[in-house]
């Protein structure tokens, strides 16, 4: 991000361009989450159909938001912990936005101006306390906002190199299985709308994601369940499931 800003997209792209030292084979690599600075990570509840069917719930008639801390993000390769006090753990496919710069009150038709590029993340969930405190109505946000809830990565993919955000293809695998598999043209509340909302009033930072909200096909893992969680042309985002002991 601190090279982007600098340099501007052309000339880091030129300066990638003409780098010949050694390419480093992923295996050798240990993967860090794709901003080195976040101030928040927005995401968006019930954006797609038929995640919002499957859950049981009306699609709200404007994006809802809710946020997960910095201390979430985790990257590539390394494992999500599930803290002692849940049992039920489920995953959550999403394309990210990275903010670039400092962005406030934005018009939606000029939202590409706040994007630095894309990343995968997955909204880890802990469902069984998520949905208790529905029960009570009382704030979910602890639910989602555990230390190593946000794995993302393993790459920021800049602008130029996802010419349509809205036409990308997301998955998740356990174990092999796909679990999750949709289009991002399937998204309630798309890219202009979701970034004039946020916008509106609080200020975007850069490094800061938002999480666009998941697709159809959450369920249950266990202990030891590896996730492949992948956004065409962007990349694959794998994390192992670790449960502790109550």
């Amino acid at each position: 991000m601190a090279a982007l800003h600098s340099y501007g997209l052309d000339r880091l792209t030129e300066l990638v361009a003409g780098h010949d030292g050694p390419t480093l084979d992923e295996s050798a690599v240990l993967f860090e989450p794709p901003v080195a600075t976040c101030t928040k990570i927005c995401c968006l509840a019930l954006n797609y159909q038929e995640h919002a069917d499957e859950s049981g719930l009306e699609v709200p008639p404007e994006p809802v938001l809710f946020f997960k801390p910095p201390s979430a993000l985790v990257g590539h390769n390394h494992p999500v912990l599930a803290p002692a006090r849940t049992r039920h753990l489920e995953h959550e496919v999403e394309l990210a936005v990275v903010i670039g710069k400092v962005t406030r009150d934005l018009p939606a038709e000029r939202w590409r101006e706040a994007v630095a590029g894309y990343t995968v993340i997955n909204d880890m969930t802990a469902r069984d306390l998520q949905l208790a405190n529905i029960a009570r109505n009382v704030p979910w946000d602890q639910s989602k906002g555990f230390d190593t809830f946000a794995p993302a990565g393993p790459y920021l993919a800049t602008v130029d190199e996802v010419p349509d955000p809205q036409a990308l293809e997301l998955t998740l695998e356990v174990d092999g299985e796909v679990r999750q598999r949709a289009n991002t043209r399937q998204m309630v509340f798309g890219l202009p709308r979701l970034i004039a909302d946020l916008s509106d009033g609080m200020t975007l930072m850069p490094g800061d994601l938002i999480a666009t909200g998941t697709i159809a096909g959450i369920a249950p893992l266990k202990d030891g369940d590896t996730m492949r969680a992948t956004v065409e042309g962007i990349g694959t985002l794998v994390n192992t499931v670790k449960f502790r002991s109550a």
